[in-house]
């Protein structure tokens, strides 16, 4: 199949299917995803073709969608939910923390729990309270879990393939803002590597060379940082952009290796700064490449406070001035 442009709720959508169409015993679960196909349309017409018996309505409770796929995932299937958004997942933290994270490490890995629990994550779509939140942090600081972000439509068909072929829990971050956005998708383009492990889509990437400030994000950010290369290339300035994709666990090594070229870094982040991923990949960096830093590591991030209203986003989410702010402090030291 030749390589097609489109949106990456639709590429979501199409790695979904390929997954049902190779495995009977993956199941589609969540509130909405059936009949309407998702209030992002991310599983639209799933239901029409898979049957309801696959594509399960459930009621609103998401403790009880999360509880009820431990028990499909412990009987052999894979399910697939779907957290309408980020702020409804805290109902299901408990079932998440208490039984997910842990049953493979309880029973000595007599049983797996491959499943997968998509999040609609992140600001930009003037959204009210609990629509619109950071909230990945928390899921990497619990062990046992792989949390992950795509950023591109290939990456989002790419990554959705390997979540669910995956046999441990992976919590799978979607930029809500960008499932309107347009890429190019090879449904080919890694079918060899699916089932290698670890999956390719999963590792940190380089998405744009550079030479003077390496500048590395996740998700939603990614097209803040893409804009910052090209204004700052006007200046004279290099940045080299890194999409992490894993964030739990970290691949840092090529965000290592790329600052022992520059000297710098600079991570952003919707999400708050306190004890969160851009506050572990500091201290890491730090720890391992001291000797190459020319300046301290830089963050971007949400403030320490509760995601605001829709009029204040504007005002949170970093944004094309606060990277290149960040970068003239990086280049000032």
């Amino acid at each position: 199949m030749s390589p097609i442009t489109t949106t990456l709720a639709k590429a979501l959508n199409t790695g979904l299917r390929a997954a049902m169409e190779d495995d009977p015993k993956v199941i589609v679960m969540g509130e909405d995803v059936g009949k309407l196909g998702g209030v992002f349309r991310v599983t639209d017409g799933l239901q029409k073709d898979f049957g309801d018996h696959r594509v399960l309505d459930t009621p609103l409770a998401e403790s009880g969608i999360i509880g009820t796929a431990v028990g499909l995932a412990m009987r052999g299937y894979r399910p697939v939910t779907e957290i309408q958004f980020d702020g409804f997942v805290f109902p299901g933290f408990d079932q998440i923390i208490s039984q997910v994270a842990k049953i493979t490490y309880r029973t000595q890995g007599a049983w797996s729990m491959p499943m997968v629990i998509r999040i609609p994550f992140g600001g930009g779509i003037g959204a009210v309270e609990h629509h619109a939140e950071a909230p990945e942090s928390f899921f990497c600081h619990v062990a046992g879990l792989r949390v992950v972000s795509c950023s591109t439509a290939q990456d989002a068909y790419d990554m959705l393939r390997a979540a669910v072929a995956c046999d441990d829990p992976v919590v799978f971050f979607e930029p809500k803002r960008r499932y309107w956005e347009k890429g190019s998708l090879d449904t080919d383009l890694n079918a060899a590597t699916l089932g290698a492990w670890p999956p390719p889509s999963f590792r940190t990437v380089v998405r744009r060379p550079g030479t003077d400030v390496t500048v590395a994000s996740y998700g939603p950010s990614m097209p803040v940082l893409s804009a910052a290369a090209d204004a700052a290339a006007t200046e004279g300035r290099s940045l080299e952009i890194i999409d992490l994709r894993s964030l739990s666990p970290l691949d840092l090594d090529p965000v290592i290796a790329s600052v022992r070229r520059t000297g710098r870094l600079v991570v952003v982040s919707e999400a708050p700064r306190e004890s969160s991923v851009t506050a572990d990949i500091a201290a890491r960096v730090t720890e391992e490449a001291f000797y190459s830093l020319a300046a301290p590591v830089i963050r971007v991030a949400g403030f320490d406070t509760p995601y605001p209203p829709s009029r204040l986003e504007d005002e949170y989410l970093p944004d094309l001035d606060k990277v290149l702010d960040a970068v003239d402090r990086a280049l000032a030291y």
